[in-house]
């Protein structure tokens, strides 16, 4: 139900949609023969409809018995039950702390004083409530969730007592498991394969099989829980790039005959974007590595498939886009970043083999470059910043992963600055919070439909790129005339002014001339 209805005349409601009519307004700006800067502005009408009535909806985690889905799966039972439990600080009492949707706010005015006016998130627009999420997925380890949880050591001793009898009901399906993708210090957690032989070996001529097995498997999903809807989330091992080779990814008809002919670069995360995307079913990469090939986002846009991605931006990450962007608006100019982390947990086994951590480390130097590129004072066209990054594996510090950041910038005069940062963070407990947003948001954003006003365009749904899960993540896709953005409170900003605009609020401005102009 619609907790906020705002007095606009461009808006409609009924009992289970919204018609909002929005007049978008941006500058074209062009350089002439002089250098000077020609600014046109230009203005385009919308018409957005909002369904409503949030859909029963189901998630299936691929990597479900990790650290991940298995502190997700615990977080949102524990939420769903009201389970309390004891610490050394005393007694918890469940929440969903670190959530964007669930536990952060918007401002959507004043009040009668003139002081800013703060909603939950939540209220602007109805959202899936993440304890109605129907959960489960794939592992290629058979372990119950009652097993992972303990294997991960995420969560406190008395909560994994008070939900082991829920989280062994939670077995994870079988799936894929192509070894040269992942690290081979993996080899051993790998006994719920599907791609396996009666005699135990991994057998790579079954991507086909795979592919179809994988559809399968989310058609029953969905009949057997009587689900309206599935979003599918990769949080398994972050796999090694895969090559682009023309001819075999770089168009959806070659990719799917390259799944056919078995091709060594066809990797398992992409064999599930296929069989997501074939489905109709929207598929999110929590992990670094290029899953969406250019083949997958061409069979996404033919398709009408959302997809998003990649890797979750959850600590260090999230800290740098903000700290680089403050930086450079400053117009101090950064030029060097060192980032180190270290960490003991099952993804940082995994990235302590160099194929896998070069993807993570392309993801995560990625973060900045849309911010040098908005200041060509301080950067001339070519430039980059210094930026190197360290991930090493430390078996003690378990899930707690310890990260350490110098910013060495350039002042005025040859002056210079260094900011030193060293952030230790629960990582599964800052990354569970991101699952469920992503998650939530992508349903949210399957409801909304637009059209141009002007003419005859029909009604659609938004591009298959969903470029407003940027803020969650740290590389978002992007695609020629399809742009997203780093910067994190740039990204926030976008997000909450779409949200304002489907409900018929004025999008956010700072300008307080209720103050300034009396």
């Amino acid at each position: 139900m619609v907790k906020i209805k705002v007095q606009n005349s461009n808006v409609t409601y009924t009992d289970n949609s919204l018609s909002t009519i929005y007049n978008y307004k941006n500058s074209l700006v062009e350089i002439d023969s002089n250098g000077d800067y020609n600014v046109t502005p230009t203005f385009h009408d919308y018409q957005f409809n909002v369904d409503l009535t949030p859909p029963k909806t189901g998630l299936l985690l691929v990597g479900l018995g990790g650290n991940n889905g298995s502190t997700l799966v615990s977080a949102i039972e524990a939420n769903k039950q009201a389970i309390s439990f004891n610490t050394k600080e005393g007694e918890i009492k469940p929440n969903y702390y670190g959530s964007v949707t669930q536990s952060s706010t918007i401002k959507i005015g004043v009040d009668s004083e003139g002081k800013d006016f703060y909603v939950p998130f939540n209220s602007i627009l109805p959202f899936v409530n993440p304890n109605d999420l129907i959960i489960g997925g794939w592992d290629i380890n058979k372990d119950d969730l009652s097993k992972a949880a303990i294997k991960a050591k995420v969560l406190d001793f008395d909560l994994q007592s008070k939900l082991s009898k829920t989280l062994k009901k939670y077995k994870p399906l079988k799936s894929i498991y192509y070894p040269d993708f992942i690290a081979a210090n993996q080899n051993e957690r790998a006994n719920n394969v599907l791609n396996v032989t009666k005699s135990g070996d991994v057998d790579l001529n079954s991507k086909l099989a795979n592919l179809e097995q994988i559809r399968s498997d989310i058609k029953n999903f969905k009949i057997s829980n009587g689900l309206d809807k599935v979003i599918i989330l990769w949080t398994a091992n972050t796999e090694r790039y895969s090559e682009i080779i023309p001819g075999v990814n770089d168009t959806a008809s070659n990719l799917l005959e390259a799944v056919k002919k078995n091709h060594s670069e066809v990797s398992p995360s992409t064999i599930f974007a296929i069989a997501s995307i074939l489905e109709g079913v929207p598929f999110i990469n929590g992990s670094p590595q290029n899953t969406f090939v250019p083949g997958v986002v061409e069979l996404s846009e033919k398709h009408d498939s959302f997809i998003g991605g990649d890797d979750f931006k959850s600590g260090q990450t999230k800290l740098k886009s903000v700290l680089a962007q403050f930086l450079v608006d400053a117009g101090i100019k950064p030029i060097s970043i060192a980032s180190y982390n270290h960490l003991g947990n099952n993804d940082g086994f995994n990235l302590s083999s160099q194929e896998q951590f070069k993807s993570k480390e392309i993801s995560k130097s990625s973060v900045v470059d849309d911010i040098i590129n908005s200041n060509r004072i301080l950067y001339k066209e070519g430039e980059k910043i210094d930026h190197t990054i360290v991930i090493k594996y430390l078996k003690a510090v378990g899930d707690s992963k310890i990260a350490m950041d110098e910013y060495y910038s350039e002042l005025m005069l040859g002056g210079h600055n260094r900011i030193t940062i060293s952030n230790i963070c629960e990582d599964s407990l800052l990354a569970t919070p991101l699952i469920i947003d992503l998650v939530i948001m992508t349903e949210f954003l399957s409801r909304v439909q637009y059209k141009e006003l002007g003419g005859n365009n029909q009604q659609r749904s938004l591009y298959p790129i969903l470029g407003y899960l940027s803020y969650w993540l740290k590389a978002p896709l992007t695609r020629v005339g399809f742009e997203t953005i780093n910067g994190l409170n740039k990204q926030r900003l976008g997000l909450e002014n779409f949200l304002k605009i489907l409900v018929g609020l004025p999008i956010t401005d700072e300008l307080r001339f209720e103050e300034r102009l009396n």
